[in-house]
């Protein structure tokens, strides 16, 4: 590579657009191909000027773009100039094939700049042995709050704290706490409110920013004060801390153990990746693909997604057992293998709809005990009301179709009972699995389409065999 050759790249990048985005919002080709060069020539000054000053969110993109063989090349050109951060924002896989290559020094080195949660979030990642390792080279106060917040339970209030805070005795004045901000070099990046504790770090409330600012310096900070809205306890599941900040409009949470003690602080950025990661999850179990990522491989996409197929194959062939019973009637009316697949067909679309706003309705606890009643009435008029309306147009269908307006009397009544089945199935089954303490987002599926495949085909099978005494 020459200085030429960098010149040239670094022209060209600046007669682009500045945004590395193209107007679908995906990462343009040109700059990728352009990053590539400069990988391929360990071009470090192109790298240092137009990668390293990018958003950790952009960097994680980049890193979600190119090939696997240029992200350890990537990190490693940037040097100390490659922001850590970055590896919160991609997939899990990728953060640990990065993270795996790097020697311990170096990620303790950069873990050193990053907010406690951003390193809890890369540290919880690692083997036991190597995380030691590189808590060890870090400060002692560092050290100990990232144990205390890597002890707390995986996916709880606790993991995603942030351990930097600022907290004030309650008989300071708001000039005192002022100058201590002004003066104090290890504050939060970014903080919108103050804490009050005792002596023993008991949490005894809150003050926001803009009210110290609106007070008088004499004022005592006990006098303004407020009861902390929502403390968050440690040990709470992160989704339940999340359902706290929309519900209260929260954009930071006081997290307390259980004394009560003031720990960390939970702000709405971190509450958000916890939406998202949720919602995420939630959507990937309802299609039985568990945490799966797209970097993953072969190997491991298959064996993720196995096991519910192979729940699917047992689920299939009881129903295939359930036509086996009719094999006669089939035989002797083959309008029944035809029409028979629609049936089951729209019961399962039927029942994946009220599952999908069961399982939804259960995870943001809008579902409950008081108002279950109401929904399963509700869902079971649904079915009924499509039921019927379905049953005319198919049983209309099938008569003209196959010239027999019985057999489009037969193919109406199987449809109302198996879109009322699928109706029921939906809320009912989620319900229960919620009950059993299992996870109604992961199992519901199988067993909500085996109840419609099932119903669907028992009904119009066994009402056509009776009818028509086949």
């Amino acid at each position: 590579m020459t200085t030429t050759d960098t010149e040239d790249r670094i022209r060209r990048r600046d007669d682009e657009e500045a945004d590395i985005y193209d107007e679908d919002g995906n990462v343009r080709g040109d700059f990728l191909a352009l990053l590539g060069a400069a990988i391929a020539d360990r071009d470090t000054l192109f790298l240092r000027q137009n990668v390293a000053r990018l958003h950790e969110s952009e960097i994680g993109d980049l890193l979600e773009s190119i090939q696997p063989d240029q992200r350890l090349a990537l990190v490693r050109l940037l040097g100390e100039d490659f922001d850590m951060t970055a590896l919160t924002e991609v997939d899990e896989a990728i953060r640990r094939e990065i993270v795996d290559q790097m020697p311990n020094e170096q990620i303790a080195a950069a873990i050193g700049d990053l907010d406690s949660d951003d390193a809890v979030y890369i540290l919880e990642d690692l083997d036991k042995e190597d995380r030691e390792e590189i808590l060890a080279q870090l400060p002692f106060t560092e050290r100990v709050r990232l144990r205390r917040a890597l002890d707390y339970p995986e996916s709880s209030a606790g993991r995603r704290m942030q351990t930097e805070f600022v907290a004030v005795p309650p008989f300071w004045t708001v000039g005192q706490t002022i100058d201590y901000m002004r003066d104090e070099e290890n504050l939060p990046y970014s903080f919108s409110q103050i804490f009050v504790i005792d002596p023993t770090f008991k949490l005894l409330g809150a003050v926001d920013l803009d009210q110290i600012l609106r007070t008088k310096r004499q004022t005592k900070i006990e006098q303004i004060m407020r009861e902390t809205n929502h403390p968050v306890p440690a040990e709470m599941d992160q989704e339940e801390a999340a359902q706290l900040f929309e519900q209260y409009d929260l954009l930071s949470a006081a997290v307390v153990d259980e004394n009560d003690r003031l720990v960390g602080v939970l702000t709405i950025d971190d509450v958000v990746d916890v939406i998202h990661e949720e919602a995420d999850e939630d959507i990937k179990r309802l299609g039985g693909v568990g945490d799966e990522e797209l970097s993953d491989n072969v190997l491991s996409t298959a064996r993720s997604r196995f096991l519910w197929l192979l729940i699917n194959l047992a689920t299939a062939m009881l129903s295939a057992s359930v036509i086996g019973l009719f094999d006669a009637s089939i035989e002797k009316m083959i309008a029944l293998a035809v029409l028979m697949p629609i049936v089951a067909s729209m019961g399962g679309n039927a029942g994946t709809q009220t599952m999908t706003v069961t399982v939804r309705a259960l995870a943001t606890r809008d579902l409950d005990i008081y108002n279950a009643g109401r929904i399963i009435r509700r869902e079971a008029g649904v079915g009924i009301l499509n039921g019927a309306v379905f049953a005319t147009i198919m049983g209309a269908i099938a008569a003209v179709w196959f010239n027999d307006y019985q057999l489009g009397g037969v193919i109406a009544a199987a449809m109302i009972i198996n879109l009322m089945a699928a109706a029921l199935a939906g809320i009912l089954l989620p319900l229960l699995l919620d009950k059993m303490g299992a996870d109604p987002a992961i199992a519901s599926s199988v067993f909500v389409t085996t109840v419609t495949d099932c119903t669907g085909f028992f009904a119009f099978l066994g009402i056509a065999t009776w009818w028509f005494g086949i």
